[in-house]
């Protein structure tokens, strides 16, 4: 299941979320093993909890942000950000935004390391700092409409949910891999995710005050405030053995 887009998206352009997905391209083409200088800069940037937790490698926390160990990792995350961060930012500004985005990163790395604060294995992306913008999301737009890609097989269809609906199972998804082997056993940090959205929702907890808490929901009807954009319905053909 791969969320494709939402129907909100902003009427501002979004210069920071464009340039923090140039910035995680650039240094994912930078650090493919082009030489061993990329490779040990790779290195050199992830984060290691063990090496924090003794107060060496600090820039970690930040720098671990635009890095990813595959294309698949790059691709989801940066999808993530493309459907969710713009609107965001919309309401955030553009600073207030990246400080934003900065701060959910560092609590999701956090809420990582401090589980497991002995571990020696590095911790790269930007799951948890774009788990933020998931959780913040949430709080300010449960109903917008987000069309999901759902593949069971050989059967592909799209369906439009409303955010809560796909957010919730996707934290739920996270809290269930965090306290199991799953993490382990994939390499996934299941617990910077679920720290990221929660740190997101907190954060943005004063704004969506400002705009009047529940008052705001019924404004809006959930949405994004501003009028939604209806996407042609996908169909796709069948075909005859």
């Amino acid at each position: 299941m791969f969320p494709i887009r939402d129907h909100n998206p902003s009427e501002r352009t979004p210069y920071v979320t464009y340039t923090l997905l140039a910035l995680n391209v650039l240094m994912f083409v930078l650090t493919q093993g082009w030489s061993d200088q990329f490779n040990e800069l790779w290195a050199r940037l992830a984060l290691y909890p063990l090496a924090v937790i003794h107060g060496d490698m600090t820039w970690g926390l930040v720098t671990h942000m635009f890095l990813h160990a595959g294309f698949l990792h790059i691709l989801g995350n940066m999808l993530f950000l493309w459907i969710f961060g713009d609107n965001l930012e919309d309401q955030m500004g553009h600073v207030g935004f990246l400080l934003f985005y900065l701060a959910c990163g560092l609590l999701a790395a956090f809420a990582q390391i401090l589980p497991d604060a002995q571990s020696g294995v590095p911790m790269v992306g930007a799951s948890g700092a774009i788990a933020g913008v998931m959780g913040a999301y949430l709080l300010l737009f449960p109903r917008a409409r987000v069309d999901i890609l759902v593949i069971i097989i050989i059967i592909i269809r799209i369906f439009t949910i409303p955010a809560w609906v796909m957010l919730g199972l996707w934290f739920g998804l996270q809290i269930f891999g965090g306290f199991t082997t799953l993490g382990a056993e994939e390499g996934v940090a299941y617990w910077a995710h679920a720290g990221g959205f929660v740190a997101g929702a907190v954060l943005a907890l004063p704004l969506f005050l400002r705009r009047g808490g529940t008052a705001y929901w019924q404004f809006t009807d959930g949405h994004p405030p501003h009028p939604a954009v209806k996407y042609p319905q996908s169909r796709i053909p069948q075909v005859r053995r």
